[in-house]
């Protein structure tokens, strides 16, 4: 009986091994699969900041190219400058627009109750780094819009236009009276923005830019690419100077992410029209070109020659935020996407092999 069992459990033996090999086997088999699953996800990451990196670049570069025009002038006799843009909206006699602005430049009236929570007109609140740029933003707003006057409360709002018990607009008061009594007689309606019933932009600002830009994601085709052309989101092309730059809301929001991203939201901006229209699958709010094209927003194209809006944005005049050293920054970008190419490599490796070892495993 002891010989017995003595054999029975030499013959045991083999099929014991072989299973401890096998579930050694699977395993080896399962540490080496998310070996190559956490290579991957480690490539992706690497390639995903790199690629940002390259798209950063990528829009400062294209800024330069959009900016150049600003050293040869508008075309029509040098640059549109903020004495300009206030002398084309003073020339609109009867606008409500024409009398805030004769009160913020009067500095007898610049103290006045009415005028403290006015911050300005659209117009006058940010400058722009081209003239075509200035021209396409203040088209696509139009000339109502570019004379909407801005106020940070709703109480500024109010204090703007008195009524009588019957309803109608007390021309002795608030914002018509002052216009009658400078020989500015407001007709019809015009436009106010309300800072505070404004929904803001909450996702942060780029690391360590002193214009508070939007971090905006940029805009991406199905394949994975930057759109050829792209140059940035409108509301980033906007120059806010310092007084405006420091302005917040009693919710501690500014100009950028209240009024100037509810007006442009995610409107893109691209060097040509041709380029914009290859960029059809990534464009959601609308996009312009600076050479004149349209798109109001997904599915809405404006067509037909450039209107002139007689109120533009200012144009900055002076060093823009492009690379200091454009040639290095060119090859940067190429060393850049040398090594992210050396990464897609890497990545299409590791995929591979981490198919093979799957395959292995089913086996």
């Amino acid at each position: 009986m002891t010989t017995q069992r003595a054999s029975l459990s030499l013959m045991s033996q083999p099929n014991h091994t072989v299973s401890q090999n096998l579930n050694a086997n699977k395993e080896r088999c399962k540490n080496m699969i998310k070996q190559h699953e956490d290579n991957i996800k480690f490539l992706n990451s690497q390639s995903n900041r790199l690629q940002e990196s390259i798209l950063d670049l990528q829009v400062s570069l294209g800024r330069y190219h959009s900016n150049s025009i600003i050293t040869s002038g508008n075309g029509n006799g040098g640059f549109h400058t903020e004495e300009e843009t206030s002398e084309q909206i003073l020339k609109k006699e009867n606008s409500a627009a024409s009398v805030c602005t004769w009160l913020k430049t009067n500095a007898q009236t610049s103290n006045l109750a009415l005028t403290k929570d006015v911050v300005g007109v659209v117009a006058t609140l940010a400058k722009v780094e081209s003239y075509d740029l200035s021209r396409i933003l203040s088209e696509f707003l139009g000339l109502e819009t570019m004379l909407a006057i801005v106020c940070s409360t709703y109480e500024g709002v109010n204090a703007l236009e008195k009524y009588d018990p019957e309803g109608l607009i007390n021309c002795n008061s608030g914002l018509h009276g002052i216009g009658s009594s400078i020989g500015k007689r407001i007709n019809g309606r015009f436009s106010v923005i309300c800072l505070e019933d404004l929904r803001p932009f909450v996702g942060g600002f780029v690391a360590n830019d002193q214009q508070k830009k939007l971090a905006l994601p940029k805009p991406r085709l199905p394949n994975g690419e930057c759109p050829l052309g792209f140059i940035d989101y409108a509301v980033n092309m906007i120059h806010l100077d310092s007084k405006y730059l420091s302005f917040v809301t009693a919710s501690g929001f500014g100009l950028r992410e209240t009024l100037f991203y509810g007006l442009f939201s995610r409107l893109q901006i691209y060097k040509t029209r041709n380029e914009m229209l290859l960029a059809l699958p990534c464009i959601h709010d609308g996009a312009l070109s600076l050479d004149g094209g349209m798109i109001r927003k997904c599915g809405m194209f404006a067509l037909g020659s450039r209107k002139e809006v007689e109120v533009k944005f200012p144009l900055l005049v002076g060093k823009s935020d492009v690379p200091p050293n454009y040639i290095e920054a060119e090859d940067v970008v190429r060393k850049l996407k040398w090594e992210n190419t050396k990464i897609d490599a890497d990545i299409h490796r590791e995929q591979q092999l981490l198919d093979y070892r799957n395959l292995s495993r089913q086996v």
